[in-house]
């Protein structure tokens, strides 16, 4: 599974970094999370609210902070 969260580092991107490791781990999955920081990159995904969670290249969420069970509902669909 490759899962990229899309933000430039601010604060609401780091803490859906850090929900999305919880999941993970709470999931006892093994994949690693790609940070995409540079904002070319970002709207490739045609994201224009940040932070985004793309998931196996499907942009799942823009714009909010996912809680950990959320992230963990779009991980096992």
């Amino acid at each position: 599974m490759e899962i990229q969260v899309l933000g430039t580092g601010c604060s609401k991107c780091l803490k859906l970094v850090e929900n999305v490791q919880a999941a993970i781990t709470d999931l006892g999955l093994d994949c690693q999370i790609d940070k995409v920081t540079d904002i070319k990159d970002i709207m490739g995904y045609g994201v224009m609210l940040m932070p985004g969670l793309v998931v196996n290249g499907e942009v799942r969420s823009a714009g909010k902070v996912l809680s950990v069970d959320d992230i963990k509902r779009i991980l096992t669909k």
